[in-house]
């Protein structure tokens, strides 16, 4: 029988209450002479692999590029990465090896908004930094989760953009939505209906499909009988393929958007030549233009990392993560603590990594992260646009 989130959270903050803080010799957890330990859990198998593995990717290339150059205060950083599958009990778990196991000092990099809504409660428990979960909902962002470093932006800022581009630039009155049928999809949801409320326009039709599956036929049935000229798909990027393909083979070839936890390069991969023409929104800058210097020391660090691999826009969000973690490390002092760490990302609010400036904590109201949209082209790379 599965618990209820109060139930839940009741256990877990029973659990830490009874755990120790502190190593034997009194220092920060997670924190030693030659290094800091952070940790993530996040989907390393399964169907939603792509997303924990770009993300790790990106936040290894941040640590190994920090390390480079002496680490922070002399101290290297290190991630150890555990698999939750996209899945709220095997987060949990996980998190508790992480934090009780393991000891880290720090999470980053977690995926997932029914996984962050599982975890939270351990993390808020005792204070531990939960940095850069790529997740936009809306619960993340309340100013009580003190101890949550968001740096994209909001699923409610995504939808607002892409429905913007649908009813402005398109002149599109028919949108349907499909979406995973848990607090992720209802998240995006909500940001929809919200959207075309204040344009004065209600959901044409609306489908749903359950995490971790591709079981999208009886969403499509439900919304091909309205017709829609456009469809907001909330979902990774397998169940994503499966709905845009499905509506292809069947004769149907509405505007397609999808917000960025789809994870758009797997995403245009998955399609092949069905993904032509369909959009995603982005919370981080264009990974392929090495005009931006955070995107060219993104690129290096990728490549000097591993060679083999390619630019996206997962795992620059996770290297922003990363070097984010150690703009604050630094300026947080040689003595870190969790709280210490904690106090600096909130009271600098600001940081400029590689000439681009991150805001986050209460100053990320003043300059809410930046929203754009690219689109896919016949060759499976992205364009990206300011109206298509």
């Amino acid at each position: 029988m599965k618990r209820s989130r109060a139930a839940i959270g009741v256990a877990l903050a029973a659990a830490f209450s009874a755990a120790t803080t502190l190593t034997a010799r009194g220092d920060e957890v997670g924190v030693s002479k030659d290094a800091i330990l952070f940790g993530q859990a996040a989907a390393l198998e399964g169907p939603s692999s792509v997303l924990g593995q770009h993300m790790r990717r990106g936040i290894v290339a941040a640590f190994t590029e920090i390390n480079a150059r002496g680490g922070v205060y002399g101290r290297k950083l290190q991630l150890i990465s555990r698999d939750d599958g996209y899945d709220p009990d095997r987060s949990v778990a996980q998190t508790l090896r992480l934090v009780e196991d393991d000891k880290v000092f720090a999470l980053i990099g977690a995926v997932g908004t029914p996984t962050a809504i599982a975890t939270i409660p351990m993390t808020s428990a005792r204070n531990i930094p939960f940095i850069g979960p790529f997740s936009g909902a809306e619960f993340l962002r309340d100013p009580e989760l003190s101890n949550v470093v968001n740096i994209r932006a909001s699923y409610s800022a995504e939808t607002e953009t892409l429905i913007k581009h649908l009813t402005e630039d398109r002149q599109f009155t028919r949108i349907g939505i499909f979406y995973q049928d848990d607090s992720f999809g209802r998240d995006g949801l909500a940001g929809v209906k919200n959207a075309l409320a204040r344009r004065g326009l209600e959901l044409a039709a609306e489908g749903t499909f359950e995490r971790n599956t591709r079981a999208v036929s009886a969403g499509w049935r439900t919304i091909k009988r309205a017709e829609p000229e456009a469809i907001v798909i909330v979902g990774t990027y397998g169940p994503s393929a499966e709905f845009i393909k499905l509506a292809h083979h069947n004769g149907a070839y509405p505007t397609f958007v999808n917000i960025s936890f789809v994870g758009a390069t797997a995403l245009a991969r998955e399609l092949g030549p069905d993904g032509e023409g369909v959009i995603v929104s982005q919370v981080v800058p264009f990974p392929w233009d090495r005009s931006i210097k955070l995107v060219a020391d993104y690129q290096a660090a990728q490549t000097a990392l591993d060679p083999t691999t390619t630019p996206d826009f997962v795992s620059l969000e996770g290297y922003i993560s990363g070097r984010l973690a150690a703009a604050a490390l630094e300026k947080a002092g040689p003595n870190p603590t969790r709280a210490g760490l904690l106090d600096t990302i909130n009271a600098t609010g600001r940081f400029d990594i590689s000439g681009s400036l991150v805001t986050v904590g209460a100053r990320a109201g003043e300059a809410p992260p930046k929203v754009f949209l690219t689109v896919i082209q016949k060759d499976g790379t992205f364009k990206a646009v300011d109206r298509l």
